[in-house]
């Protein structure tokens, strides 16, 4: 069942090569945009765009068809910090997820809290990849050869198992960003174990320095268009190394060794954590 927001889009999983389900994240934000976009480019996928607001996500759905000339782009509503958001899109799909691509992310300059009381950036940064994979893990089972994107960044480090949500530490965005992102790896890394024997790859990046609202609110410019931002991204996403490579991270299309992914106890510790909450 499509929610009443979606654009309603004829979906055939016969044959899986030749049409892929993609769900994007954060997909109306300057990097997702352009992963979406790029997505799309390729005539074989259906792009689903994962966005809070309806008229934003409307507009870029509108858009990202009109650039790419594939109508298979729509949109679902759902907030990725509130884990009931996330299972009620989970509830509600039909067909199959041959791709999610991980990748909404904000940076409150205060420390803010969800209606649950979750601090909000470990809430959407973190657990909103968490739920997401959890959620739609037997969709993505089920439409197997399947891959994960999970967005993260170089721009990491700092986690602290024993304040995740900044309860007991001063609360600054640039320390709670780079624990998600650094979070964000290590998650790869234990789904990765987890889903590895069900034809489910799952892979991390980081997608670009790129100028965007959450640059900005960290502070920091950005070098790189959208486009150039969304290229590893929608590389794993498309290209066959995204289904061979599986609990990898990858910068600029290149492999790099990822020290955090390599802390097996702390990957496990976190993942009860995520589990927990």
């Amino acid at each position: 069942m499509i929610s009443p927001a979606s654009d309603p889009v004829l979906s055939d999983s016969r044959d899986c090569r030749q049409h892929r389900v993609s769900l994007i994240t954060g997909a109306t934000g300057a990097i997702g945009k352009a992963i979406a976009s790029r997505i799309a480019s390729h005539p074989h996928f259906e792009v689903v765009l994962v966005c809070r607001d309806a008229a934003t996500a409307a507009a870029a759905a509108r858009d990202i068809r009109h650039h790419t000339g594939n109508e298979k782009v729509r949109f679902e509503i759902a907030d990725l910090g509130r884990q009931a958001s996330v299972e009620a899109l989970a509830t509600r799909w039909s067909g199959p997820v041959s791709v999610l691509v991980n990748n909404a992310a904000i940076t409150p300059r205060r420390r803010e809290v969800t209606p649950e009381g979750i601090e909000r950036q470990f809430a959407t940064n973190v657990l909103g990849y968490f739920w997401m994979i959890s959620a739609f893990h037997d969709l993505l089972s089920r439409s197997a050869p399947a891959r994960v994107v999970n967005v993260a960044s170089y721009w990491a480090g700092g986690l602290d198992l024993d304040d995740l949500e900044f309860e007991r530490r001063g609360y600054d965005n640039d320390t709670a960003y780079r624990q998600s992102k650094q979070a964000d790896r290590m998650l790869t890394a234990a789904f990765a174990e987890r889903l590895g024997g069900e034809g489910v790859s799952v892979n991390a990046c980081h997608p670009g320095d790129v100028v965007s609202n959450l640059s900005r609110s960290l502070g920091f410019g950005g070098h790189e268009s959208p486009d150039q931002g969304a290229d590893t991204p929608a590389w794993l996403a498309t290209d066959d190394v995204g289904g061979n490579s599986t609990g990898r991270y990858f910068e600029h299309r290149r492999e790099v060794a990822c020290r955090f992914a390599a802390d097996r106890d702390g990957v496990e510790a976190l993942y009860r954590a995520c589990e927990r909450r």
